[in-house]
């Protein structure tokens, strides 16, 4: 019995120290194909980021963020919560810097609002009603969005953009954080535009009283951050969590919502600064390839994009 208890606590000591040491500076580049474009289209390339949660000492991150720029995309679209400290802006923006001269949209979650705070994490185990949501003090978003809109990126925050992008009609929609319980549909709702090459949702959580209208309005593609993947997932099983109305089974990654819609959920690529774990869920960027409909999909998972991989310390 004592060995049991003893090997029992070896295990999960080695776990801890390479959920936190190991895998929470993995960083990843996954890949999909999604068919959503209308028939015709050529193929765009986006990159999705989310889920930053900087601080100013993340360099390793930093430099791994930056290096997505050799990808070269048609567009990147940032799903928020980009902070995690109040001196955290100058760091995002070096990480990004290699980017803000594509097109960019983005929208904010909750930890670009407010910083977080230690909390209980059985508490994301609770029903979401039973939750007393603890705020951090206000982080310097606007600006960290003054400077995104300089460098000609759009602010989505209910908000409705017809764009060119590689050639290409995109309508681009998003609401403000619905974890916060801040997105108002209503003021952006209806179908959006005339045969666009891509009808674009963009929301930092993605709630279902959300992504419902966006289907319902027609719109072939919602992307979403928020879930962290789950950040602790157990193999065979998945992730235990989604932190928000979203089943766990689509808590990272594409999937359908209902019969047009695709949605992409990125896992993000930090995690509080209170809870620096990850587990079967490394921190990730994604390079979405969109194609017509009627096209096979397709993903992957790659550990850094090219030449990117000396830079993860």
């Amino acid at each position: 019995m004592k060995r049991l208890v003893t090997g029992t606590a070896v295990t999960a000591a080695a776990t801890l120290g390479y959920a936190v040491g190991v895998e929470r500076r993995r960083f990843t580049l996954r890949t999909a194909d999604l068919p959503v474009l209308a028939e015709g289209a050529r193929p765009l390339r986006v990159l999705h980021i989310s889920d930053l949660h900087m601080l100013p000492g993340h360099e390793a991150k930093q430099r791994w963020v930056a290096e997505l720029g050799r990808l070269e995309p048609d567009l990147v679209v940032n799903t928020g919560d980009n902070l995690s400290h109040p001196r955290a802006v100058p760091a995002v923006l070096r990480a990004l810097a290699p980017l803000l001269d594509r097109p960019g949209l983005f929208v904010f979650g909750s930890n670009d609002y407010y910083a977080p705070k230690p909390k209980n994490p059985a508490r994301y185990l609770m029903p979401k009603g039973r939750r007393t949501r603890v705020h951090g003090p206000q982080l310097p978003w606007r600006d960290l969005r003054a400077a995104f809109v300089e460098h000609g990126w759009h602010d989505l925050t209910h908000v409705r953009r017809t764009l060119t992008v590689a050639g290409q009609t995109v309508v681009a929609t998003g609401v403000d954080d619905a974890h916060l319980d801040r997105d108002r549909y209503s003021d952006v709702s209806g179908t959006p535009g005339d045969a666009p090459a891509l009808r674009l949702g963009v929301t930092h959580s993605p709630e279902p009283r959300v992504l419902d209208p966006f289907a319902a309005d027609g719109y072939d593609l919602v992307l979403a951050g928020h879930t962290h993947g789950g950040q602790l997932r157990v193999p065979g099983f998945g992730a235990l969590v989604t932190n928000c109305d979203l089943d766990r089974s689509r808590a990272r990654g594409a999937s359908r919502w209902g019969a047009h819609m695709w949605l992409h959920v990125s896992a993000g690529l930090g995690t509080s600064p209170y809870a620096p774990a990850r587990f079967a869920c490394p921190p990730e960027a994604s390079l979405l390839t969109l194609v017509p409909r009627g096209a096979t999909p397709h993903t992957a998972q790659n550990p850094a994009p090219r030449r990117a991989a000396s830079n993860v310390r």
